[in-house]
C-alpha cells in the first residue's frame, strides 16, 4: 500500500491507497513549529485510530510546497514505515517532458499536470486548483508544461478582506443566489465567488487564445465544488486529483 503526503501551505493531505482506490484520506493543519517527532506521534495515533496496518504500507511519496517540512515528513515516513519516501520533483519520472518543468513550479502543480496528462493524453489540459492560492496550469498533448497562472485563493482573499477592513467579517463561502447582495455576507459571497469564476474563465479563454487550441478543464482543491457551478467550462471535477497525480508519479518510479 502507498502512503501519500501532500504538504500545502495551509493543510497537509494524508492518504492511503491499496492500488485501486484511496482507502483513507484526511487533512491536518500545516504547523511549521512541529518537529518530526511530534508529527510522528500525531500520525501514529491517527493511523492507529483509523485501523491502518502500518506493516502493509510498503512505500510512501511526498509532495511538498513547504521546504522546511519536506525533510520532517521524510523522517516521519521512514520511522513509521521503514521505507525511504519518494520526494516528488522535476527530477523524477512523472509522465511529462521533464525539461519543460520550471524549477520554481510547485510539486502540487506537477502532480496536477501529471494526472491531467494521463487522463487526457491527446488534449491540452488546464487544471484549476482552488487552494490557498488559485493555480491555473496547462499541459500539452505531448506532455509539455506550457505554463501556470497564480492568484490569491478564495479563502485567502476573504481573510485578507476581513483582516484589512473594519466592518467586513470573515465568512463561510457558499454559492451566492445573486450577484446583487442585499447584506454584507451575501455581497462578499457574490464578489468573491462570482468574481473568481470570471477570473478563471478569463484565464482559460486567454490560455486557449494563446496556444491556439481548446483545452480540457479539470477542477480540484478544497472549494472546487462550491465554485464549479459558476464556471461555464469544467470537464472534470475531482477532489483527489493532486493525490491521484502523486500516486501516478509514485507508480512510475517503483
Amino acid at each position: 500500500m502507498l502512503f501519500a503526503v501532500d504538504i500545502g501551505n495551509s493543510t497537509i493531505a494524508l492518504a492511503v491507497n491499496d492500488g485501486d482506490k484511496w482507502n483513507e484520506t484526511w487533512k491536518i493543519h500545516t504547523d511549521l513549529s512541529k518537529t518530526s517527532d511530534e508529527y510522528y506521534l500525531d500520525l501514529k495515533e491517527m493511523t492507529s485510530a483509523l485501523g491502518i496496518p502500518l506493516s502493509e504500507i510498503d512505500r510512501a511519496a511526498i509532495s511538498s510546497v513547504v521546504p522546511s517540512l519536506t525533510l520532517v515528513f521524510g523522517k516521519v515516513c521512514y520511522k513509521l514505515f521503514n521505507t525511504e519516501p519518494l520526494m516528488i520533483s522535476n527530477k523524477v519520472r512523472c509522465g511529462l517532458v521533464n525539461s519543460s518543468i520550471p524549477d520554481e513550479m510547485g510539486n502540487d502543480i506537477l502532480c496536477n499536470l501529471a494526472s491531467a496528462h494521463a487522463l487526457f493524453p491527446h488534449d491540452n489540459v488546464t487544471v484549476l486548483d482552488f487552494g490557498t492560492a488559485l493555480t491555473v496550469s496547462t499541459v500539452s498533448p505531448s506532455g509539455e508544461v506550457l505554463g501556470v497562472a497564480i492568484a490569491p485563493g478564495l479563502v485567502t482573499s476573504v481573510n485578507a478582506l476581513a483582516g484589512n477592513t473594519a466592518q467586513l467579517p470573515s465568512i463561510e463561502l457558499l454559492k451566492p443566489d445573486s450577484v446583487l447582495g442585499r447584506n454584507t455576507i451575501q455581497s462578499i459571497r457574490a464578489g468573491i465567488l462570482v468574481g473568481f469564476s470570471g477570473l478563471v474563465e478569463k484565464l482559460v479563454s486567454m490560455t486557449e487564445a494563446e496556444i491556439g487550441a481548446s483545452v480540457k478543464v479539470i477542477a480540484t482543491g478544497g472549494l472546487c465544488r462550491t465554485i464549479a457551478p459558476l464556471i461555464s467550462k469544467i470537464d472534470l471535477l475531482e477532489k483527489n486529483h493532486t493525490l491521484n497525480g502523486l500516486k501516478l508519479i509514485s507508480d512510475l518510479n517503483r
